[in-house]
């Protein structure tokens, strides 16, 4: 791909940035910028380079190559500044299990030297954000995983952070749990967070993400707002069949300028199309009887899926 221009709102610079451990290279001269204010997503399978990047931005492990620039300064040189004015959400829970729910709160606040009254504020409006003031005085171990999530994040806030960084925000949550996570994200960037995260759930990134890049095998693939990506990647429609597994039909020649893109899957066959309706008509009408027919509009997932691959990734 053709580096991006540089926009001049830029929060985050990259250009060329890679990332090598011994033989592996993690991130393969990649190059995107992210704006102020905006959500800006990593999507990609397991592998792709995704948390070597965040890992990159949060100044936790240095660049083997390429510039980076991160609130204007060098990740390398201006690190303890830089963490300073960022808030980071892992992947794994990293809560302190021998503190109450508040108290993770407040202990964190202080190592950034907040005088202890406006640390209690602060824990108190944080707790109220991810809807957790009830629980102030637990203990964290009992809490459920979308608990233990929010108070995460409400930690990652302590220091009115001007980016909010996520890896893999939702990971393993209900969806119950996940949409209470979503919403609580979106009232941020209402505020004026700026929030890059990584996820591999392509209706998260729908919802979240303002723009977002996908990677694969450590280099950057597509880049662009969902709908551009899905404009550009798939079709308006696409129409699922289901055929009985015992008998399926021969289908050759049946799907001739019905779709812009047929696949054939163990399961279904997909059919590509700006008007799934008409085809699966068509269809009918050259006598294909398939067991069941679905027609949605085409998703995030469906471009992740073309451009990564069908194949399993452990």
């Amino acid at each position: 791909m053709a580096a991006p221009p540089i926009r001049s709102n830029a929060l985050i610079h990259a250009r060329g940035l890679s990332k090598r451990f011994d033989k592996l290279l993690a991130v393969d001269a990649i190059d995107f910028d992210v704006e102020r204010g905006e959500a800006f997503g990593f999507l990609g399978p397991n592998g792709a380079g995704k948390t070597s990047t965040m890992r990159m931005i949060g100044c936790v492990s240095a660049p083997s190559g390429g510039e980076l620039s991160v609130l204007g300064m060098n990740p390398i040189t201006d690190g303890p500044r830089i963490r300073a004015r960022l808030g980071v959400v892992p992947q794994a829970d990293t809560l302190d299990m021998e503190l109450r729910v508040e108290e993770n709160l407040f202990t964190y606040a202080r190592y950034f030297d907040m005088p202890r009254d406006l640390a209690r504020r602060r824990t108190r409006e944080l707790l109220e954000f991810v809807q957790l003031s009830d629980r102030a005085k637990d203990e964290v171990e009992p809490l459920s995983g979308g608990m233990k999530r929010r108070l995460t994040i409400a930690r990652a806030l302590v220091n009115e952070p001007e980016l909010l960084l996520l890896d893999e925000p939702t990971t393993g949550l209900d969806p119950q749990a996940r949409h209470l996570v979503w919403d609580r994200l979106y009232r941020l960037k209402q505020r004026g967070v700026t929030i890059v995260l990584t996820t591999h759930y392509m209706d998260e990134a729908e919802q979240l993400c303002d723009r977002l890049v996908v990677m694969d095998k450590a280099k950057i693939v597509a880049s662009g707002s969902p709908r551009k990506l899905i404009d550009q990647y798939s079709t308006r429609e696409v129409l699922e069949l289901r055929f009985s597994i015992d008998a399926p039909p021969s289908l050759d020649g049946k799907f001739e300028g019905l779709a812009d893109r047929v696949e054939v899957l163990p399961d279904r066959v997909l059919l590509y199309t700006q008007d799934g309706e008409a085809a699966a008509a068509a269809l009918h009408g050259r006598g294909v009887q398939p067991e069941s027919t679905l027609v949605r509009r085409s998703t995030l997932e469906d471009v992740f899926l073309r451009l990564t691959g069908r194949s399993l990734i452990e």
